[in-house]
C-alpha cells in the first residue's frame, strides 16, 4: 500500500525499509535485510502486521540513507539505488564490527557522502538533517551487563525535506532530548518491543512533535520486534494525531 501524505508517497517495505516520493525525487531509508526485498522473508508469527515479503529491484532510489551498520545491506542498496543515486551513510558504519559478509562503503559503485550524528546536507535539492541515534545507558534497552544495545555513536537519524515535506525517521534510538523540538510533518517512528523506543514512548513523541501524519515502521520482522499496532494507532488517534498502518 502506498501512503499520499502533503504531496508526497511513503511505503514500508518491511524491516525498516521505507520508500519516499516527491515530484522527483525518490529516497529509501535503510532499504534491506531479513529477506523483505528478496521475497524470503517469513513472519514468526502468522498474521503479525507488516509488509509481505517479495522480489523488489526497482533501482529508482536517487537518494539513499542508511542509519547504522545494523541496517547496512549492500544487496538492498543495489536493488533500490539508481545508476547515478547519492548513499549517505552514517560515517560510523564498520563492517568488521558485523558478522555479515558486508562489501564496505568504499566499494558500493556510487557517490558515497559519510555523515556524523549532527550532520547538514543538500543531496539533489533534498535538505537533510541528521541527529543522534542510540539507547540510554540506564534506559530498557541494555543487554545482561548493562552495554546498550545501541551505544552513543553508533548511529544517526534522519530528518528528510522531500518536496517542502519533513519526515522524521529516528532510527534504532530511545526518545532523546531534542526529538520533540522538531518541525515534522510525516513522524516514521519504530515501535518495537525491544531495541528502540517502544509504541508507549513512541506515541508520547508523537503527541508532542503533533506531526500531520504518523507512520510505524520497524516491527513485527522477527519476535523480538513484536508490537501491537493497532493498539499503537489507537493511543495516537486518541491523543488527536493523525495515524495510519502500512501492513498490508
Amino acid at each position: 500500500m502506498t501512503i499520499r501524505h502533503d504531496g508526497i508517497t511513503a511505503e514500508w517495505l518491511g524491516y525498516a525499509t521505507l520508500r519516499l516520493e516527491g515530484s522527483d525525487t525518490v529516497v529509501y531509508l535503510d532499504p534491506g535485510r531479513y529477506g523483505v526485498l528478496t521475497g524470503e522473508w517469513e513472519p514468526d508469527t502468522p498474521g503479525a502486521g507488516h509488509p509481505p515479503a517479495r522480489e523488489y529491484r526497482p533501482e529508482d532510489g536517487d537518494i539513499v540513507c542508511v542509519t547504522h551498520v545494523h541496517h547496512y545491506d549492500p544487496d538492498g542498496i543495489r536493488r533500490v539505488a539508481s545508476e547515478d543515486a547519492t548513499v549517505v551513510a552514517f560515517e560510523g558504519i564498520d563492517v568488521h564490527r558485523s558478522d555479515r559478509d558486508l562489501d564496505r562503503l568504499s566499494e558500493l559503485p556510487y557517490d558515497v557522502r559519510t555523515v556524523s550524528m549532527e550532520a547538514d546536507l543538500l543531496v539533489d535539492d533534498v535538505p537533510i538533517w541528521t541527529m543522534p541515534a542510540y539507547n540510554y545507558e540506564d534506559g530498557p534497552n541494555t543487554d545482561a551487563d548493562g552495554t546498550p544495545y545501541h551505544p552513543k555513536g553508533i548511529g544517526c537519524g534522519f530528518l528528510l525535506s522531500v518536496d517542502g515535506t519533513r519526515v522524521f525517521w529516528p532510527g534504532d534510538s530511545d526518545v532523546l532530548d531534542g526529538h520533540a523540538e522538531l518541525d515534522v510533518s510525516l513522524f516514521v517512528p519504530s515501535i518495537a518491543q525491544n531495541y528502540t523506543m517502544d509504541r508507549h514512548a513512541a506515541a508520547d513523541l508523537a503527541e508532542e512533535l503533533d506531526p500531520d501524519l504518523v507512520l510505524p515502521i520497524h516491527y513485527n520482522t522477527f519476535a523480538n520486534l513484536a508490537a501491537d499496532s493497532g493498539a499503537f494507532a489507537q493511543d495516537v488517534a486518541k491523543r488527536g494525531v493523525p495515524v495510519v498502518l502500512d501492513e498490508r
